[in-house]
């Protein structure tokens, strides 16, 4: 029996989402220290290139969402491809603080145009019933990019930060070039249906009608979605954990290393992070295709809320860093599945691309807020748990906002 083509998609974007988290996310903080040593900048200075990638990602992303449903993702992921090999070449040979700036912002641009809003839109075109794993699964790609940081550390320590961005750069044209030719857009142009179901031509002999009798989806158009207030409670929502969550994986080397725990230890959490969040993403997806999906996304804004309260006050030693792993990371993970899966479930395909990015838009304008602000905290009072202290407050904010959302009326 042939596999349905949409699990191949599944699988490209696994390995793309691999690649792009693990260079363009995860990897800041790893190189973060080695730009003070070099330059003398310090960590607000440095924090300020990942709030400008953030803003131009953020800025592009309801753009990318318009250029997804026009165009497809294809030729979207492809593009993007070819800027972020081209950035983190430019990024290695840096020489002063602007042409940081400028390649983390072209960065940002590469970047949005083949990550979560593109490659969400790619597999949610493909699946109905099976949507919420099929996002998991395309998630856990970001959460195993994580596994590069370690490899990252060694490659700065031994072979120094400049030829490690040039080798990320020319490995990513090798690897992800070809796979953003095995996306394909939506299946009905193919014969297909979301999950693999067969077409059945009723008596009418309209395969439109059929198509969208077997869906049985909502289609909201995007300019109804965004005049509905429970939208903006999930944007909202989302701001609050972007800003969160940017602001930790930015900063974790940093502050661990001010707990007097060694960088390479540091550098192992930060990948485990990653890995560890491939468990929600996964779980999360499974589970959300099984019970409501407002209620098991608030449950993942609860596991990294108690992995805030674990990581602001308790880290202690080796005990305490897992404890946190195994609350925050599976939150995290399972928060980047059920944003796409509850809006699909809620909006349906129609106008996905458009409306995610622009959920995506808002989450990054708010992440860019974050590392700066974390950054200035350091370097003004000398430690972040004022900071983390603060955002266990807003991440009950966010609960509270996605248990209250309601499904919009048709």
């Amino acid at each position: 029996m042939a596999v349905f083509y949409g699990w191949w998609i599944v699988l490209a974007c696994f390995i793309l989402s691999f690649f792009m988290a693990g260079t363009v996310f995860y990897s800041f903080t790893a190189f973060m220290e080695p730009l003070v040593a070099e330059f003398g900048w310090s960590y607000t200075q440095i924090s300020v290139a990942a709030s400008l990638r953030g803003l131009e990602m953020g800025i592009f992303a309801p753009i990318v969402g318009i250029f997804v449903d026009r165009f497809g993702s294809r030729m979207v992921i492809f593009l993007g491809v070819i800027i972020v090999g081209f950035s983190l070449i430019l990024l290695g040979m840096t020489n002063s603080l602007i042409m940081f700036y400028g390649a983390s912002l072209l960065l940002g641009l590469g970047a949005g145009g083949c990550t979560s809003v593109v490659v969400m839109t790619a597999v949610a075109n493909w699946f109905n019933r099976k949507v919420s794993l099929a996002l998991g699964i395309t998630a856990c790609g970001f959460g195993s990019g994580g596994l590069l940081v370690p490899v990252l550390v060694w490659m700065i320590a031994h072979l120094n930060w400049r030829v490690t961005l040039l080798i990320l750069g020319l490995t990513v044209w090798a690897f992800c070039i070809p796979l953003s030719l095995v996306i394909r857009n939506k299946p009905e142009r193919y014969g297909y249906l979301p999950d693999g179901e067969e077409i059945h031509i009723p008596s009418s002999g309209s395969v439109e009608q059929d198509i969208k009798f077997s869906l049985k989806v909502k289609n909201v158009p995007f300019n109804k979605a965004i005049k509905d207030s429970n939208f903006w409670y999930f944007n909202l929502a989302e701001a609050i954990r972007m800003m969160i969550l940017v602001s930790i994986i930015m900063h974790i080397m940093p502050y661990l290393k001010s707990l007097g725990v060694p960088r390479t230890t540091a550098g192992l959490v930060t990948g485990a992070i990653a890995v560890f969040s491939v468990v929600g993403r996964f779980g999360f997806g499974f589970l959300g295709d099984i019970f409501d999906k407002r209620y098991i996304t608030a449950t993942s804004y609860a596991l990294m809320t108690l992995g805030l309260v674990v990581f602001s006050s308790f880290i202690k030693g080796t005990w305490s860093l897992l404890v946190f792993l195994l609350l925050f990371a599976p939150g995290f993970g399972g928060g980047m599945t059920m944003r796409g899966a509850l809006l699909r479930e809620y909006f349906g395909t129609f106008s996905y691309g458009k409306i995610l990015g622009l959920t995506m838009g808002v989450g990054s304008m708010a992440a860019l807020i974050g590392p700066p602000l974390a950054g200035w905290v350091f370097d003004t009072l000398g430690s972040y748990r004022p900071l983390w202290l603060c955002y266990i407050g807003l991440n009950m904010v966010a609960i509270l906002l996605i248990s209250g959302i309601k499904p919009i009326k048709t």
